[in-house]
């Protein structure tokens, strides 16, 4: 006698897995199938549930679409000030400007609330500017450790406290090392700062700050030794 093997719903499962046009084959099971339905745990068919489903999938790629437009869009805006202030940069003819020029693109162009900008390592010429000052050492030394620029919270960031009041409104910071092309001695830091502490938030991408760090070095570069 043949010993009889039950149905469990693994076996039922893995038949249904390995034999994906049974329910063709059994159209008149659609209509008697059912299964729960979540908002209010009503029975409906297998074919209510399945539209129920592909809904929800439709909704979420609908959002998702959204989230990649709205990306999209910003990522254009972005690129749109990065291209307008490199073009004044590279228009201005007296490299005594271009501190001021970085700076005021920052706060006008990039809307950063903050910014505070040091330079070292400048040739005689242009000792005298606001931005040129004595740097502590190790201030240097992490402005030329920075391979890419930080975000992140402002917990006592040393070059912080180069921002407006003393940088104790700033929750979030950014550091943009300035060096001339790819010498390993940063001549410069550029401090951002934001009372959002999402602003400037450690996980954040890094791409366009980066880009901002190479047009402002390119241009300060005029101002070194």
């Amino acid at each position: 006698m043949t010993e009889t093997i039950p149905l469990d719903a693994e076996r039922v499962a893995q038949y249904l897995r390995e034999h994906p046009d049974f329910l063709d084959a059994h159209p008149d099971l659609l209509a008697v199938l059912t299964v729960p339905h979540a908002p209010g745990g009503r029975a409906v068919s297998l074919v209510e549930r399945q539209v129920e489903v592909l809904r929800e999938k439709c909704k979420q790629l609908e959002l998702r679409l959204a989230e990649l437009i709205r990306n999209a869009q910003e990522n254009d805006a972005i690129a749109t000030r990065l291209q307008s202030f490199t073009r004044d940069l590279l228009v201005a003819r007296d490299p005594a400007q271009l501190p001021i020029l970085v700076e005021t693109a920052m706060r006008d162009t990039f809307s950063v609330p903050q910014v505070a900008l040091r330079l070292w390592s400048v040739s005689a010429d242009f000792s005298e500017l606001p931005c040129v000052h004595a740097v502590e050492a190790s201030v240097r030394t992490l402005a030329s450790s920075l391979k890419r620029p930080f975000c992140g919270p402002n917990s006592d960031l040393r070059p912080a406290v180069w921002l407006q009041d003393g940088g104790a409104s700033a929750r979030s910071a950014a550091l943009i090392s300035l060096r001339v092309g790819a010498r390993p001695d940063a001549f410069g830091l550029l401090v951002l700062g934001s009372a959002d502490p999402e602003r400037f938030a450690a996980s954040m991408g890094t791409a366009f700050l980066e880009r901002i760090g190479e047009v402002a070095s390119a241009a300060l570069s005029r101002l070194t030794e």
